[in-house]
């Protein structure tokens, strides 16, 4: 049980930071702080698809399902949503690339405004 816990447990900590490659930049509108930790995360996630790497949060979390005696991903609603979106079904080399450079168009998207707006900011004081 307390396997089968701690890969859900990853399951969600692997959605939330692909949410977090993705989406995190707009947190660095707000607090600009984090885009000292977003970045590196979102070249890690941009790298892992390009290259076509798995995240070492996969093998973790298939080693937890087999201490589990997990065979697979059929069951609750982690399994059935979570999994599906993360692992999809024929994930290939050129859609990993395509997710690669979806990771980068955002993050260009949300940077490229928050460093201009930065300079301003820093023109206007002198």
């Amino acid at each position: 049980m307390w396997y089968r816990a701690l890969a859900d447990a990853v399951v969600i900590i692997h959605f939330l930071f692909v949410v977090f490659v993705v989406l995190g930049g707009f947190l660095a509108w707000r607090w600009r702080r984090v885009a000292w930790v977003h970045l590196p995360a979102a070249v890690w996630g941009a790298a892992l698809e390009f290259a076509g790497w798995i995240c070492p949060l996969t093998p973790l979390e298939n080693a937890l399902r087999a201490r589990a005696g997990l065979a697979g991903y059929s069951g609750g609603f982690i399994e059935h949503h979570m999994l599906a979106w993360l692992y999809p079904v024929g994930l290939t080399l050129p859609k990993q690339i395509l997710l690669g450079a979806l990771v980068l168009i955002v993050n260009l998207a949300v940077y490229i405004p928050l460093l201009h707006r930065s300079r301003h900011r820093d023109r206007d004081r002198c």
